[in-house]
């Protein structure tokens, strides 16, 4: 059975370099690099970095992509008192702001979709600032919704009375792209009339990359060199990007501006390969076989293929 096309009305983004869609669109343009060494805000480069990754407790890394003031936050705007605030995850409160705008640049009125079958779905699975603040015994008692990542996606359908599914996804480097498929399955089966859908990453500590150091994934220069013989690791970044999805059919109804249509998709795992993180090229395969079939488009019809060569990220498009 076909599907109907799920429409992109809506996006917030916060990237490296660009707070909003049409500074990143202009980034992209320039071909800007938005790589940066690592800020003193975050952690003290000296004190990790080291050429050599064998070195103990050492990281070959000392660049990334990060945002600016992410400390800021008007809490009272969204109705939390400011004792709150300071116990929640700044993924929370960032994803929380992305949100609204993204909702804003659909032309929803978020105070309209109160009681609404609106779903949130929210890719998130680092937890640095759960790691700060329980490193001694917390007598908060906003602490543990403050550092939970389910919470990521619950805060904002709390915040806007949204009725529809709300929740966290953590599938490492791939959560952003499998929140929204399920936002489209949601919308598809009905479970949802609209939906939000996207993910947030911020880093405050440099453990997870001294251990990405150990296992070989950082890429000395801070560069991905995708498909390139020189390939040799990734580079950490910071960002929150949601788009606002809704059925074709009800957005043209609606007169929404639509930024793009989502047709088809699927998702699969690797299964058994050579190592736990190598990839497995014939689950690849059958993954991509599975949502040209669904979306109904042959694959001579592609025309741009963006990919993600660290976890194998697809983003297709056709004419």
């Amino acid at each position: 059975m076909k599907l109907e096309p799920i429409a992109i009305i809506g996006i917030g983004c916060r990237f490296p370099g660009a707070n909003n869609p049409e500074a990143f669109w202009q980034l992209l343009r320039n071909g800007v690099d938005a790589i940066t060494e690592v800020p003193r805000d975050r952690w003290d480069n000296a004190r990790f970095y080291d050429p050599d990754p064998t070195q103990p407790n050492k990281t070959n890394q000392r660049w990334g992509g990060f945002l600016e003031q992410i400390d800021q936050f008007d809490p009272q705007f969204f109705g939390i008192a400011p004792r709150e605030a300071s116990s929640i995850d700044p993924q929370q409160r960032i994803i929380l702001e992305v949100a609204w705008e993204a909702l804003e640049d659909a032309g929803q009125v978020p105070g309209e979709l109160a009681g609404s079958q609106t779903g949130v779905f929210v890719g998130i699975g680092t937890h640095d600032y759960s790691v700060l603040l329980w490193q001694n015994p917390v007598n908060d008692p906003y602490a543990t919704t403050g550092t939970g990542n389910c919470i990521a996606a619950n805060r904002i359908s709390y915040a806007l009375d949204l009725k529809g599914p709300s929740m966290a996804i953590d599938t490492a480097c791939s959560s952003s792209l499998v929140s929204v498929h399920l936002a489209c399955q949601s919308l598809w089966q009905g479970e949802s009339t609209l939906a939000l859908a996207g993910g947030v990453n911020i880093l405050l500590l440099p453990t997870a990359m001294v251990g990405f150091t150990k296992s070989g994934l950082m890429a000395a220069d801070g560069r991905c060199k995708t498909f390139d013989a020189a390939a040799d690791g990734y580079v950490r970044s910071e960002g929150a990007g949601m788009v606002v999805l809704k059925p074709l059919k009800q957005a043209k109804r609606d007169g929404d501006r639509i930024y793009a249509v989502i047709r088809g998709g699927a998702v699969n795992q690797d299964g058994r390969s050579n190592g736990l993180t190598a990839p497995n090229p014939q689950a690849q395969e059958a993954v991509l076989r599975r949502a040209y079939t669904q979306a109904g488009v042959s694959p001579g019809q592609v025309r741009y293929v963006e990919v993600h060569g660290t976890a194998q990220n697809w983003a297709i498009r056709w004419n």
